[in-house]
């Protein structure tokens, strides 16, 4: 992967910002089986109780998330396909921004304030959570230092760059290509 510079990535902020507020598209679906390990997948199935089935959310979360429940608050990522498009080329390397799934419309706080609920496919739905999404480590070790600091600006977080988090409050079949409607 070509690291993006600041210049780069500034010069795509009206891209990033016209990205649809009411229907977008669930552009790449992907699956954590185990540390550092993806699998890009043609189809997943949304669970209220285990997230992205056979993504390891849950085996990762602490203790004391799982006691106060606290871990569901991170049941599944979701990040902008146009922001992870320009950090990587193909879909194996935008996996490794370590989200599960990314989407083609504007996740910003404004558009998208906690307690919002999407609907992903025919049947699943997600709302969204108040933890914070942000670039960390593996992202900065992956995209580099002027992604991280774009997406953790006060802009890249108005808009959600990085992403953010969400809860499945009706489980279904997603699959790349399905429409993705804030509701």
């Amino acid at each position: 992967m070509t690291l993006v510079t600041t210049a780069d990535l500034e010069s795509r902020l009206a891209h990033l910002r016209a990205a649809p507020a009411d229907v977008g598209t669930l552009d790449l679906v992907v699956r954590r089986p185990g540390r550092l390990q993806r699998e890009v997948l043609a189809e997943a199935l949304l669970d209220e109780a285990d997230g992205l089935v056979g993504d390891d959310w849950l085996s990762r979360a602490t203790r004391r998330a799982r006691e106060t429940g606290r871990h569901l608050d991170a049941q599944v990522t979701v990040m902008s396909s146009r922001m992870v498009r320009l950090l990587a080329d193909t879909d194996q390397e935008r996996a490794l921004a370590g989200d599960q799934l990314y989407v083609d419309l504007d996740l910003s706080v404004t558009v998208l304030p906690t307690g919002s609920r999407v609907a992903v496919g025919d049947d699943a739905v997600l709302e969204v959570t108040a933890k914070p999404h942000r670039g960390c480590r593996k992202f900065l070790d992956r995209f580099g230092e002027a992604a991280t600091a774009f997406v953790n600006s006060p802009a890249g977080v108005e808009l959600r760059l990085r992403g953010l988090n969400a809860r499945v409050v009706h489980g279904g079949v997603v699959r790349p290509g399905d429409a993705v409607r804030r509701l």
